[in-house]
């Protein structure tokens, strides 16, 4: 077979492709012109909305830090006069507390003294008791020696009037048996 076929075949085609290549050539670098300017302008455009948003959200954030900066502020300032009334509140109650707690204490030493001074009482009143106790124990113990002593006494004079002779009955006749 031919060789030269393997050969001209090839550039045959490769003619055609550089035929159509370089007609399409300024064509394509036209397309490309316009797409890279189109580009070009969507770019601006783009660049130019987002310089627009950029400072629109910059004076929005501005704004929005301002207010932030307005409402902490006042926060701070509530949070300041709430914990002066606070303290303020507690100062008053502590201040009270501590006016109870002397009336109190002062209380709770009159109440000591006089539960002092009852203790003594009910001991002195104890002690009185015991001795009147003791004295009536004793008065007692006198009046049942004396009640013995009159029985002893008693006694003592029926049995010496049992054995004397004038107190002695006579002896009873003898009895007749007949």
């Amino acid at each position: 077979m031919k060789k030269w076929l393997y050969v001209l075949f090839p550039c045959a085609l490769l003619g055609i492709f550089l035929f159509y290549y370089f007609a399409s050539r300024a064509e394509t670098q036209a397309r490309e012109t316009a797409h890279k300017e189109q580009v070009a302008r969507e770019t601006a455009d783009a660049n130019q909305k987002k310089a627009i948003a950029e400072a629109k959200a910059r004076e929005d954030a501005d704004r929005r830090n301002t207010e932030r900066q307005a409402e902490e502020a006042k926060a701070a300032k509530d949070k300041e006069d709430k914990y002066n009334n606070e303290m303020a509140r507690i100062k008053a109650e502590t201040d009270k507390a501590n006016a109870s707690a002397a009336q109190f204490a002062k209380q709770v030493s009159e109440l000591t003294i006089e539960l002092e001074n009852l203790h003594k009482q009910k001991d002195t009143m104890t002690r009185e008791a015991f001795e009147l106790s003791k004295k009536i124990e004793l008065a007692e113990v006198a009046r049942h020696n004396a009640e013995m002593e009159i029985q002893r006494y008693t006694q003592m004079i029926a049995n010496r009037a049992d054995q004397s002779l004038m107190a002695k009955m006579p002896p009873p006749p003898p009895k007749d048996n007949s």
